[in-house]
């Protein structure tokens, strides 16, 4: 539980980095969606290897394709409740007009980060049963680190004080290590074809949570650098995994 901890640490830490960050500086939005895409190649390719990979080995194609399409499924049920009650807005929609100091757009965005953040870091605490994995950690960091960046940024621009966005980012990274942590009590002792199931699950609500917010916001405000950074994510991440 202690490895849980430490990742957990590490990787929601970026949550707070990207919340003072944000709270303080307006970075460019091409640099954010370039980030984003990165981020996108790198947790490709670390959910391949670290997640939907190792299911496949444990549990065979169906344990494992049922568990990847239950994850995403549930990510699609859960996106869809949390853009009918987030003011009116669709959470693309949101997304998209994170620069513009819409009203509420900063709490739908810490929101629908908090939604992507659970599935990947319960992901990490899972994956941690077969081995510490060095490039989910990275990926989710480099994941964070953006989306927490222009969620400051929009509540900034919505009059809320530097602490107080700095106070909220760091709750929600306190949310998202515990989600390690219990994740990996969660998986520990399971049989191989459930642990292959749990962590296909989880693979599959990640993979939908960068169909639905990562990509669309790097392709949006990254271009055309968008397709370069994504290749090198997904590069740096298959080294950290090899």
């Amino acid at each position: 539980m202690i490895e849980a901890l430490v990742f957990g640490l590490i990787a929601s830490s970026a949550l707070v980095v990207g919340g003072v960050i944000g709270s303080l500086w307006r970075p460019p939005e091409l640099l954010t969606g370039i980030l984003l895409a990165f981020a996108s190649g790198a947790l490709i390719s670390a959910l391949t290897i670290e997640l939907f990979g190792e299911a496949f080995e444990l549990g065979g194609p169906v344990s494992s394709g049922l568990g990847l399409l239950a994850g995403a499924a549930s990510f699609v049920l859960a996106d869809g409740a949390l853009d009918r009650y987030v003011a009116g807005h669709p959470g693309a929609e949101a997304r998209e007009t994170a620069g513009a100091g819409a009203s509420g757009v900063g709490w739908a965005l810490l929101a629908a980060v908090t939604l992507d953040g659970v599935p990947e870091n319960v992901a990490l605490g899972v994956s941690l049963v077969e081995g510490a994995s060095l490039a989910l950690l990275v990926a989710i960091f480099v994941s964070n680190l953006p989306e927490a960046l222009v969620g400051a940024v929009a509540m900034r621009g919505e009059g809320r004080s530097v602490r107080f966005v700095v106070v909220v980012w760091t709750v929600c990274a306190i949310i998202l290590v515990i989600s390690v942590v219990a994740g990996r009590g969660f998986a520990e002792g399971l049989g191989d074809q459930t642990l292959a199931v749990a962590l296909s699950f989880a693979g599959g609500a990640v993979l939908a949570s960068l169909a639905d917010t990562l990509m669309p916001e790097a392709f949006q405000h990254g271009r055309p650098w968008n397709a370069f950074a994504t290749a090198a994510g997904f590069f740096l991440s298959f080294v950290l995994a090899a």
